[in-house]
């Protein structure tokens, strides 16, 4: 069924859908910054899944996609995305024969923070006659993957320079620690020292005779601070496109635009709303959703199909078959539940896009 043209109330629930003027309001705000701070902006495509809004953002002027599966590579190049990041390692002869083959479509750069990673892809890309860039990820204060920023990040940087089939790239860092601090002091200092701690590796690399085009970071929850310092080439701000409360919370300057409508199925309480959506359809795990339009009141409980709504006040006016909006909590583990996303505008769906980058887990 064609349901193109559909008012938002004509769809069946629970459903997502994304208000596309706050959409391409989101967009056109990011770009504008980064265009203003003179640093490229390659947006993470983990939470967004969707080509098209892929798209957007390369219309805006994004200079790439960042991906953190490779799965989610092959989606963007099917679309047509020619520059991809995949910000993570690609490890194992299975997952490296793919990446050499996607290198065939795509300008891919991988990370890498290991030796014998490195030689095995470019035995492979050099027996292909390819040459597949890479930046080597470097641990800078996260405790998750990467190398020891300085000597170390060094050294492997020299590996990946000598190696046939291989392009170095320069250095990507994350500094998902500090991105949640709530005291803006605080989030600025450790902001600044782990980016500071890429920009002192990447100096070290330059003194050692190595070009460093690339030195990617930061992300939602801090690219106006990650952008400034003067060290990134490129930021990797994706989850500020949708928005959510997660990264309203977190300091994104965007709005929320990401939404699941979910109906009222049982008011089995003059106080208490069932609703249809679960955390199969609105996950509540990394921080709840925000409720539009509700009376005051609370939510109080999920299961896989029923969200529970606790009203302040007794209120019987609200019925079953009544339909609210909920702001999504976190779109990373939201998105790639649903089959699609409905793009609305003034009330009426305008799009409607299959959620491509869903299950691509490898």
């Amino acid at each position: 069924m064609d349901e193109t043209g559909l008012r938002l109330e004509e769809l069946d629930t629970p459903f997502l859908w994304v208000d596309l003027d706050r959409l391409e309001e989101n967009i056109a705000e990011l770009a504008a910054f980064f265009r203003e701070a003179r640093v490229g902006w390659r947006p993470h495509f983990k939470g967004l899944k969707v080509p098209a809004v892929a798209h957007k953002a390369l219309a805006a002027g994004a200079i790439g996609l960042t991906c953190a599966k490779l799965g989610e590579a092959e989606v963007l190049a099917a679309a047509g995305v020619t520059d991809i990041l995949v910000a993570n390692q690609v490890v194992g002869p299975r997952k490296i024969e793919r990446l050499a083959a996607l290198r065939g479509r795509a300008d891919v750069k991988v990370a890498v923070d290991d030796p014998d990673n490195v030689r095995e892809i470019g035995r492979v890309a050099a027996a292909r006659g390819l040459r597949i860039g890479m930046v080597v990820e470097v641990d800078v204060g996260m405790g998750r993957a990467g190398v020891a920023p300085g000597e170390a990040a060094v050294e492997l940087s020299r590996l990946i320079a000598s190696t046939a089939g291989l392009t170095y790239q320069g250095l990507m860092g994350w500094e998902g620690h500090a991105v949640g601090l709530q005291d803006p002091a605080q989030k600025l200092q450790a902001v600044q020292q782990a980016v500071g701690l890429l920009g002192r590796t990447a100096e070290l690399c330059r003194a050692a005779g190595l070009a460093v085009p690339i030195v990617s970071g930061g992300g939602s929850s801090d690219y106006r601070i990650a952008a400034g310092l003067g060290i990134l080439t490129e930021v990797q701000a994706g989850g500020a496109i949708f928005c959510d409360a997660t990264y309203l919370a977190n300091g994104a300057n965007t709005r929320p635009s990401l939404f699941v409508r979910s109906m009222v199925s049982s008011r089995p309480a003059p106080d208490r709303l069932i609703f249809d959506a679960g955390f199969k359809a609105l996950p509540t795990w990394a921080r709840a959703p925000l409720p539009v339009g509700l009376p005051e009141g609370r939510l109080s409980g999920w299961s896989a199909e029923h969200l529970t709504f606790v009203l302040a006040q007794p209120d019987r006016r609200i019925r079953p078959g009544d339909a609210f909006d909920f702001a999504v909590g976190y779109g990373d583990c939201t998105v790639f539940l649903h089959d699609l996303l409905y793009g609305v505008r003034a009330g009426r769906v305008e799009v409607v896009w299959p959620v491509e980058g869903r299950g691509r887990l490898r």
